[in-house]
């Protein structure tokens, strides 16, 4: 499995289950259904499956094929591993095409659609940024001179997505482009897990990977699932609690991979305009999206806009998803 610097921003939504406990038990008792949970590291976090189910073998085996699909949009869409369709990508595409599967293309195609549709707040192509920024070690901005390299560049529109021999492949037209899906790619794998649920005949469970999320059915007490956001300045408080069924949620947030300097709070969530992390009043935003892949990209699209722009980015990318938390 490839190696993450550090756990995911998003780790501050939690599921609707341990230290959230859904209440109402009696009502689960009669019904002979039981909250089954697995959690395991994956994508630089922890994800968590957690299913209300009558049989709890039947429920072993279905979180087993959730669990399969985090791990293979893992192994093939980090940019950490040069194995990886990323990683080749990376590596390769700026001298000649590179042929990736078809679910890279898919989460590729998604991210320039919700790059173009945002005017570039969204960009699957700030590798090279991140690695410069490298938020898992650093304790102080890079030089100026090596920030504006990047600062302005609309390094998606140097990614060509395409099909050759009936297989797609990606190529760079610019050096500095290097994909970075972390703002989709969790999403993608949320709604994969939920798809192999489904395919195993589960209705009512919940997955996370650390804060891309997707509540199906409802909890073992039959009701929705109840979502806690932790606070910006204290994790082991809510700011809110959230009922949530079949739907999704995503928070990007500024307090989980940052250092503080000269005054400032410096986050990972990368303003491509500027090649700095976005400036915000607020800690993080919660979007809510009929797929997780949605939630995920408007999440990390609209934090930092002001409330009229980000209400438009997400109509015009996502019709139907809405932010329903900011911190």
């Amino acid at each position: 499995m490839a190696e993450y610097p550090r756990m995911s921003r998003r780790q501050f939504v939690s599921l609707g289950a341990g230290a959230f406990l859904v209440l109402s038990l009696p009502l689960a008792v009669r019904r002979r259904r039981a909250l089954v949970r697995r959690s395991m590291p994956v994508m630089g976090t922890v994800a968590e499956v957690a299913l209300s189910h009558e049989d709890p073998r039947s429920a072993h085996l279905a979180i087993d094929a959730a669990m399969a699909e985090l791990r293979w949009v893992d192994r093939t869409m980090t940019r950490f591993s040069p194995l990886s369709d990323v990683g080749r990508a990376n590596l390769g595409a700026a001298a000649a095409p590179v042929t990736v599967s078809e679910e890279t293309a898919i989460v590729l195609r998604e991210s320039l659609r919700w790059a173009e549709a945002s005017g570039g707040l969204f960009d699957p192509c700030l590798g090279q940024p991140a690695a410069l920024w490298n938020f898992g070690s650093r304790r102080q901005p890079p030089p100026p001179a090596e920030i504006r390299r990047f600062a302005g560049e609309s390094l998606y529109r140097h990614l060509e997505l395409d099909v050759s021999n009936g297989l797609a492949c990606v190529r760079f037209h610019s050096g500095d482009v290097s994909i970075d899906v972390g703002g989709i790619a969790k999403g993608y794998a949320v709604d994969r897990a939920v798809r192999a649920l489904r395919e195993q005949g589960v209705t009512d469970a919940l997955v996370n990977a650390g804060g891309d999320l997707y509540a199906m059915g409802t909890s073992e007490d039959g009701d929705p699932w109840k979502v806690g956001i932790r606070s910006a300045d204290d994790p082991r408080r809510l700011t809110a609690t959230i009922p949530v069924s079949d739907r999704a949620i995503a928070t990007s947030g500024d307090y989980f991979q940052y250092f503080d300097y000269g005054g400032r709070r410096f986050h990972h969530l990368l303003d491509p305009v500027t090649g700095e992390p976005r400036r915000s009043e607020l800690h993080s935003v919660t979007v809510a999206a009929d797929s997780c892949m949605a939630a995920d990209a408007g999440a990390t699209a609209v934090f930092g806009c002001e409330p009229a722009r980000a209400s438009r980015l997400l109509g015009a990318a996502a019709p139907g998803a809405e932010i329903i938390h900011v911190v």
